[in-house]
């Protein structure tokens, strides 16, 4: 078969707009909406930003741009991907390890990533009912304390957020996956402007947007400008399959180029606009930016909870959390649930089920970790602890060192080209620079900083 003739046997998007949306899906997250604020604060604020956006321009968009046209040249599950192109480029087969590894990656993450959504889920509901109206910051803490502690309560909401999840995958390409992204990620957007006009009410926005967009370099380090480095490759869904799977769906004269940078601002501008919307009721409350990862969960409650408005925009808060991580979580299962219909033939309701009740299961361990088996330790992490690291400190970095070498490396000039459509030789050379040796090398110094070496 002639490559550019080759189809997923998955479908296609229907159009580049859907494509934008669901691969801006995969990308933004819960990372966008919880993680970026509080590292935000932790690390200088502006400054940390700047370095922030650099690299996504330096280092996140053009790994995407690899990323997808290896999934497009393959058209296939990640895993049967790369073993075409080895094929292709004549090179070993054990290149299949790239798509392994997203492709468990992006199970094992959704099997945590699901019980984090359930405390969304479960806080759109206790926000609503007005749990945090004039509470104190101990009753906030106490309020999550009690809530994690209960391993029959996160079984609850790990369970209905899973069923979300599959839901929308068993739909398929166009029936699930187009249908819930072009619904999900418009609300997605006002819910974050209607957040960003209720944080300029508080009298503090101007704080806010000076906090995120004044830069004071005094207060950057050299451990911030790594951490900027690493939530920029987190950011975008790199490395674990998502991309690579939803680039074996995007049709052949859609522009890998322009379509990857538009991902990469929509993703960062979600994060900005999070921040834009966190931090004046951060500030409105006498509250320190830098509360880590409680600002979501424990901060953030009490603010709502004692401003005008709360009870409805706090709610509102949490519906944008959950949307941002149903956005994810479908993306993380569907390169397992294709891998099982090509591998066995099974249908895709059939696929999607064993996926989920083994992710759900799986998942099950991270549940217990906050509460039964918190005393469970392996090397000194519990159980969610040890899966959170492996898999963002070591599979994704690797992952997304691998698609870097091969694409930048192995596949050859006219291949990459002919996916790229780049036409420009001083724009393609720019690209292939950052891929071979730039973007290597800077995952690689996350790697090392990560696991503790640097």
């Amino acid at each position: 078969m002639n490559i550019s003739d080759r189809q997923s046997i998955h479908g296609q998007w229907s159009s580049r707009w859907t494509f934008i949306l669901a691969a801006t899906g995969a990308a933004v997250g819960l990372g966008n909406i919880w993680k970026f604020p509080y590292l935000t604060g932790q690390n200088g604020g502006s400054a940390f930003v700047l370095v922030y956006i650099l690299c996504v321009a330096a280092l996140g968009i053009p790994l995407m741009m690899a990323e997808i046209l290896l999934g497009r040249r393959g058209r296939s599950t990640p895993i049967r991907s790369m073993q075409i192109l080895a094929e292709e480029t004549n090179t070993t087969q054990s290149w299949q390890i790239v798509g392994w590894s997203g492709t468990l990656a992006g199970m094992l993450i959704l099997s945590y990533y699901s019980v984090i959504g359930g405390w969304t889920l479960a806080y759109i509901f206790k926000s609503a009912g007005g749990t945090f109206t004039g509470a104190s910051g101990q009753f906030a803490a106490e309020t999550f304390s009690t809530f994690v502690g209960s391993g029959t309560t996160l079984f609850i909401w790990h369970t209905i957020f899973m069923v979300l999840t599959m839901g929308v995958v068993a739909g398929g390409v166009k029936g699930g996956l187009e249908r819930a992204i072009q619904f999900l990620m418009p609300t997605l957007f006002i819910l974050l402007l209607l957040m960003v006009a209720y944080s300029m009410t508080t009298g503090f926005f101007g704080k806010g947007l000076e906090f995120l967009f004044t830069p004071d370099f005094s207060k950057l380090t050299g451990a911030s400008m790594l951490t900027a480095m690493g939530q920029a490759f987190f950011s975008l869904s790199l490395g674990m399959g998502t991309i690579m799977i939803y680039g074996s769906y995007v049709p052949k004269d859609t522009s890998i180029a322009s379509t990857s940078i538009i991902i990469g601002l929509a993703d960062t501008l979600v994060a900005l606009l999070a921040g834009m919307a966190i931090f004046p009721i951060v500030f409105a409350n006498n509250m320190e930016p830098d509360s880590g990862p409680g600002l979501i969960f424990q901060t953030l409650p009490v603010a709502f909870g004692n401003m005008p408005g709360g009870l409805a925009f706090g709610s509102l808060f949490f519906i944008l959390l959950l949307v941002a991580a149903w956005t994810s979580s479908i993306s993380l299962i569907e390169p397992l649930v294709t891998w099982l219909i090509e591998t066995f033939g099974l249908s895709r309701i059939k696929a999607s089920l064993y996926s989920g009740v083994a992710t759900w299961l799986f998942g099950l361990g991270t549940v217990w970790s906050f509460n039964w088996w918190a005393e469970i330790t392996f090397f000194g992490l519990t159980f969610f602890d040890l899966l959170d690291f492996v898999t963002s400190n070591l599979m994704l970095p690797l992952g997304g060192i691998l698609i870097a070498l091969f694409a930048g490396w192995l596949m050859k000039a006219e291949s990459t080209k002919s996916e790229l459509n780049i036409h420009n030789p001083s724009l393609y050379f720019a690209w292939q620079t950052l891929v071979r040796y730039i973007a290597p090398v800077a995952v690689f110094i996350v790697l090392l900083n990560a696991i503790g070496i640097l």
